[in-house]
C-alpha cells in the first residue's frame, strides 16, 4: 500500500488593524535628569580626555625611565618605540572622533 502525501495549501488571512496615534501625556520622564547628564558627559568628552591624560602620564614616565638607563637594550628601545608610537594613533583617534551629526 502506497501512502499518499497530503498537500497543504497555504491560507491567506486578511487582518484589519486599528492603531491609535494620538499623543498621550504620560507625565514627567523620570529619567530626564540622567539623559541630560549623559548628553553633558558626551558633549564634554570626559572619557577621551581622561584616556589621553593617562596616556600622556604613561609616556612621560616611560621616557624619563628610558633616558635614565645607562645602556638601553634592544627590548627596552622597542618598548619605548611602541609606547611613543602609539601616541600618534591616540591623538589621531581623539581628533578624528568629533560629533558627526552637527
Amino acid at each position: 500500500m502506497a501512502e499518499e502525501k497530503a498537500t497543504v495549501e497555504p491560507k491567506k488571512i486578511n487582518v484589519e488593524l486599528e492603531v491609535d496615534t494620538s499623543v498621550k501625556n504620560l507625565g514627567i520622564n523620570p529619567y530626564a535628569k540622567w539623559i541630560h547628564l549623559a548628553r553633558a558627559v558626551d558633549a564634554w568628552r570626559i572619557f577621551p580626555r581622561a584616556f589621553l591624560t593617562v596616556y600622556i602620564i604613561l609616556v612621560y614616565k616611560t621616557v624619563i625611565w628610558y633616558m635614565g638607563l645607562d645602556a638601553p637594550s634592544m627590548e627596552q628601545s622597542g618598548l619605548i618605540s611602541i609606547v611613543v608610537g602609539a601616541g600618534a594613533a591616540w591623538f589621531g583617534l581623539y581628533t578624528g572622533s568629533s560629533k558627526k551629526d552637527k
